[in-house]
């Protein structure tokens, strides 16, 4: 075995030193050769192991290529490789590499993938998922960096993958739940629905602007009625069934594989945090955002959409969310709610480092903009209903100049303000950097952006 092992070892290192070469030959070609080595040994150091890899890249030289350019661009895209090496396959396909796929394309191809999963075997499905969920945020990352895709086509790409993949799972704990329990009975309105479930989506993904590495800040509802399960050997309640389906989903999601997990999960933002029920009967949640939700929650719920489940309760959720945002409101309470809840992030979130500018919580930054939109919508929304139709600040915005609430001038400063950061934000997350700046960077952006919020909240 050591004579094995030691082989082994001076066959690895074979491998890398008639690599070394080729890659210093690439990398020669570019602006920042030193720069683009470093990271491509980052990403050896974490390979050396796997010889199928190094021979991938010895043999393949438009794979190496790909590989450069990639490195060349983002040091981001070259810690996932490291993360997830086999990935590196999707480098011999330079026309599936910068072309991610369409909605309905990545559902088909996801159908087809998992066709082919034994039916049995869960561990072998959730590390299939994890590794579908890779490539294709492999696929948008390098026509990203190699400007094949503007930034909101990211996210919307991004977004769609989450949503599909949100969407097997859910099939995926439904049908395992009903086999063990039978199906719940569920009903809106005196009127049966199918599976009675729904999921939606606050923060990045239901305002549409899913990064890499995101959070999915997710809610579950249901509409199950009291009773049982149609089993009859081993019912349960309908409420049972449809908090451990919940609870199947998160396990699903979030599980380490040996492929790594397929997102982080943030419920927090359930009626009652935290300390709530995992998934709210949608008459409980519907009270909950009428009678004691704070003006923060509905802020939120302004970036919330239902993104997949029962047709009937998204219907529904859509209705309830319209009615609870299009109410009447006390302007200087809400003035001062909104506020304060921006002081306290403020406070909580930022460093002050008087020579920095942080793009999101710093004064006239990126929050500063979305408690305006906020503000604003929730302020007017009783006259003008239509400003709570979309749940992302660049169409709410747009919105607000429609009604006539913004001015064209301001309407064009705040989506303008906003789109820069946003960009900025997202190219130094692809450069693996802090979301902060010297202090002078964007001054008069920033100066107009604060004089509009004095205007509306001071």
């Amino acid at each position: 075995p050591q004579h094995s092992s030691a082989a082994s070892d001076v066959y690895k290192r074979q491998r890398v030193d008639k690599l070394m070469p080729l890659v210093l030959r690439e990398a020669a070609a570019s602006e920042q050769p030193a720069v683009i080595v470093r990271r491509i040994i980052t990403l050896l150091e974490a390979i050396e192991k796997r010889t199928n890899y190094l021979s991938l890249l010895l043999e393949n030289r438009r794979a190496l290529t790909h590989l450069i350019r990639l490195a060349d661009a983002s040091p981001w895209i070259i810690t996932f490789l490291s993360r997830h090496p086999v990935l590196l396959d999707e480098l011999l396909d330079a026309r599936t590499l910068y072309s991610p796929p369409d909605r309905h394309t990545l559902r088909e191809e996801l159908r087809l993938r998992m066709a082919k999963m034994p039916a049995d075997d869960l561990e072998y499905q959730m590390e299939a998922l994890c590794i579908f969920q890779q490539v294709n945020t492999l696929k948008v990352a390098a026509a990203d960096i190699t400007e094949a895709l503007p930034l909101m086509k990211v996210s919307d790409h991004l977004s769609d993958l989450a949503e599909i993949i949100l969407d097997h799972v859910i099939d995926l704990c439904w049908n395992h739940l009903n086999r063990r329990h039978g199906t719940p009975k569920a009903r809106i309105d005196n009127a049966p629905c199918s599976k009675g479930f729904a999921v939606i989506a606050y923060g990045k993904l239901g305002g549409l602007e899913l990064g890499y590495g995101s959070d999915l800040d997710l809610v579950f509802i249901h509409a199950g009625i009291p009773g049982q399960t149609s089993s009859s050997q081993n019912p349960i309640e309908n409420s049972q069934f449809y908090a451990r389906l919940g609870q199947r989903v998160i396990h699903i999601l979030t599980a380490n594989t040996s492929a790594g997990k397929i997102y982080e999960i943030d419920m927090r933002l359930r009626p009652s945090g935290s300390s709530g029920i995992l998934v709210s009967q949608f008459e409980s949640f519907a009270a909950y955002q009428s009678q004691d939700a704070w003006t923060w929650e509905h802020q939120a719920l302004l970036r919330a959409r239902a993104i997949t489940g029962d047709a009937g309760l998204i219907q529904w959720f859509e209705s309830t969310r319209k009615e609870i945002l299009t109410r009447t409101r006390n302007p200087q309470t809400l003035k001062q709610e909104v506020a304060d809840m921006r002081q306290r992030m403020r406070k909580e979130l930022l460093i002050n480092d008087p020579g920095t500018f942080d793009i999101k919580q710093g004064r006239g930054g990126i929050v500063d903009i979305e408690f305006l939109i906020q503000y604003l919508i929730l302020r007017h929304a009783h006259r003008f209903p239509e400003l709570v139709t979309y749940s992302d600040n660049v169409r709410q915005i747009r919105s607000l100049e429609e009604s006539g609430i913004l001015d064209e001038t301001t309407a064009y400063l705040l989506r303008r303000a906003y789109l820069v950061y946003r960009a900025t934000t997202h190219r130094l997350n692809l450069k693996e950097e802090v979301s902060t700046l010297p202090n002078e960077t964007y001054q008069d952006l920033r100066r107009r952006v604060r004089a509009v919020w004095d205007t509306y909240l001071n």
